[in-house]
C-alpha cells in the first residue's frame, strides 16, 4: 500500500506543477500589463475610436447599404460593433508578439527557457493572460456599445458565444504575431508586418459594410479573408440571424448558418498557424537550452 502511495505521489506533483506553472506565468503577464496601462489603453482606445468614428462618419450610408444588402431594421452601430472587437482582438494578439520580443531581447527568454518550468506551461500561462485581457477588452466595448443603443439579439448566451469567437479568433494571430516574433527577434519588424496586415485585413472583408455591397475585385479577398469570417460569426451572434454571404450554407438553418462554416475556418487557422508557432517556439527553446 505504501508502496503504492509513492507511486501515485510523482504523477500528481507533476500534473500540480504543470497547472502551477500555468499560472505562475498567468500571473506574470498579468501583472506585466497591469503594470504598463497605456498599452491597454491605446489597444481599448482604438478600438472605440473605430466604433465612434466609423457609427458618425458613415452611420447614415451604412444604414442605406444594409438596407440595400437585405439588412432592413439593423441600425448601423450593432452592424459595426463586430468590426471593433475584431479590432482589438488583432491589436491584443499583436502585443503578445511584442511581450515575447521584449523576453527575447531582455534575455528573460533564455532564462525561463532553461528553469524546472516546462516550456508548454510557460507559453500556455502566456496565452491565457493574453486571452483573458482579450475577453475584458471585448466586454468593456459591448458595453458602451449597449450603452450607445446596440442590441444583442441572442442575449446574455450569446454575448458570451461572442467571446469565445473572439478567443478563436485571436488565437491565430496571436500564434502569427508570436511566430513572426520568434523568427526576427525584432520589435520594429513584428510591428510593421502587424500593422501591415491589420488594416487591409479589415478594410478588405465584411467588417464595415456587407460582403455583398462590395465591389467584386474586394469581394473575392473578402471571400479568404479570415477577418471576414470572425466578423461575422461575432454579427450573426449579435443579430441573430445568418448574415455569411461569401460562402453559401443552407445545411444548419439560422445563425448556424453563419457560425458553423466560420468557426471551421478559424478553428483551421488556428491549428495551422498554431503548429508553426509551435514549432518555432520548440527550436528557439531548443537553441537557448544549448
Amino acid at each position: 500500500m505504501s508502496s503504492a502511495g509513492v507511486d501515485a505521489g510523482p504523477s500528481r506533483s507533476a500534473g500540480n506543477a504543470f497547472v502551477g506553472d500555468i499560472w505562475v506565468n498567468f500571473k506574470r503577464w498579468t501583472r506585466k500589463a497591469i503594470r504598463n496601462p497605456t498599452v491597454v489603453f491605446l489597444e481599448l482606445f482604438m478600438a472605440v475610436f473605430s466604433l465612434l468614428m466609423f457609427t458618425a462618419v458613415f452611420g447614415d450610408v451604412g444604414t442605406l447599404a444594409l438596407e440595400r444588402a437585405g439588412f432592413e431594421g439593423v441600425g448601423y452601430l450593432s452592424f459595426v460593433l463586430p468590426a471593433a472587437v475584431v479590432q482589438v482582438s488583432m491589436s491584443s494578439s499583436l502585443s503578445s508578439g511584442l511581450g515575447l520580443v521584449e523576453d527575447l531581447q531582455t534575455g528573460m527568454f533564455e532564462k525561463v527557457t532553461v528553469s524546472p518550468m516546462r516550456w508548454t506551461a510557460v507559453f500556455a500561462g502566456k496565452a491565457a493572460a493574453e486571452l483573458f485581457r482579450l475577453v475584458c477588452y471585448v466586454l468593456v466595448i459591448f458595453g458602451l456599445g449597449l450603452a450607445m443603443g446596440a442590441t444583442v439579439e441572442t442575449g446574455l448566451v450569446g454575448l458570451f458565444g461572442i467571446a469565445l469567437v473572439c478567443v478563436l479568433f485571436a488565437l491565430w494571430y496571436m500564434a502569427l504575431s508570436n511566430a513572426v516574433a520568434v523568427a526576427t527577434r525584432d520589435e520594429e519588424t513584428l510591428d510593421a508586418v502587424g500593422n501591415l496586415l491589420l488594416f487591409p485585413l479589415l478594410f478588405l472583408s465584411s467588417a464595415f459594410l456587407p460582403a455583398s455591397s462590395l465591389p467584386e475585385s474586394v469581394q473575392v479577398v473578402a471571400t479568404v479573408n479570415p477577418v471576414t469570417y470572425g466578423v461575422d460569426a461575432i454579427r450573426a451572434l449579435v443579430l441573430g440571424r445568418d448574415v455569411l454571404t461569401v460562402v453559401e450554407v443552407t445545411a444548419f438553418g439560422g445563425v448556424y448558418d453563419t457560425l458553423v462554416p466560420a468557426l471551421a475556418v478559424l478553428c483551421a487557422l488556428d491549428v495551422v498557424f498554431g503548429a508553426v508557432s509551435v514549432w518555432l517556439m520548440g527550436r528557439a527553446t531548443g537553441s537557448a537550452v544549448a
